[in-house]
C-alpha cells in the first residue's frame, strides 16, 4: 500500500512539474501571441468530419450563399444555425441577393443596421425540419421574426413568398432550401 501511495505521489510531481511553466516562458508565450486576432469561437465552428453538417456549415461550405454567410456572422446568428434546433432555413443564393436594389446588401451588413439585418435573416427561418415535399400548396409557414411566408406548389415545384426552391440540403438539424429569392418581411 505504502508503495501505490508513494507511487502516485511520484506520478503527480512529474505531471505537475511537467505542466508548469517558468516565468520567462510564459512572458514569452504571450509576447509571441499579444498581436495575433483570436480565432473565431463557438458552435459554428466545431470541426467534426464524421456527422451530417449542421445548417451553418453547410451554408458556409457553398459557394453560392457567401452573401448569406457573411450576413448570417453579421448578425452574430452562425452559433444559432449550429445548435440542434431543428430548423428550416431558406437560403437565398449570392444571385438572389444581387437581385436587391443596389447597396441594399451593403447598407445592411452595417453595424448599425444589424437589427434589421436579423429581422431579415429570421424571416428565413422556421423552428421546425421540414422537407420540402411536407409542405402544401396555400400553406402559411410562420417564421422566426414573427412573420409567415404562403407556399405555393406549380407545375412540380415549390415556392415561399414568391421565391422558388432551387434544391434542399438535409443537414444535421434541419433542413436548408435554396431558394432564388430574398424574403423581406412586412412591414411592421
Amino acid at each position: 500500500m505504502r508503495k501505490t501511495h508513494l507511487g502516485l505521489g511520484l506520478v503527480a510531481l512529474l505531471f505537475i512539474a511537467a505542466c508548469g511553466k517558468s516565468d520567462e516562458q510564459a512572458a514569452a508565450s504571450s509576447d509571441a501571441t499579444a498581436n495575433v486576432p483570436a480565432a473565431p469561437s463557438g458552435q459554428g465552428t466545431m470541426g467534426d468530419s464524421l456527422s451530417v453538417p449542421n445548417i451553418a456549415k453547410v451554408a458556409a461550405g457553398s459557394k453560392d450563399h457567401t452573401t448569406l454567410v457573411a450576413a448570417l456572422t453579421a448578425a452574430n446568428l452562425v452559433d444559432v444555425l449550429a445548435t440542434p434546433g431543428p430548423f428550416t432555413v431558406f437560403a437565398p443564393t449570392n444571385a438572389a441577393f444581387d437581385k436587391l436594389p443596389k447597396g441594399t446588401v451593403d447598407d445592411l451588413l452595417k453595424p448599425a443596421n444589424k437589427d434589421r439585418l436579423t429581422e431579415i435573416l429570421q424571416h428565413h427561418v422556421t423552428t421546425s425540419a421540414f422537407d420540402v415535399d411536407q409542405f402544401t400548396d396555400g400553406q402559411d409557414v410562420g417564421m422566426v421574426s414573427a412573420g409567415s411566408e404562403r407556399i405555393m406548389k406549380k407545375d412540380g415545384a415549390t415556392y415561399i413568398g414568391g421565391a422558388k426552391v432551387i434544391a434542399s440540403v438535409r443537414a444535421g438539424n434541419g433542413w436548408v432550401h435554396i431558394i432564388d429569392g430574398v424574403l423581406v418581411p412586412a412591414a411592421k
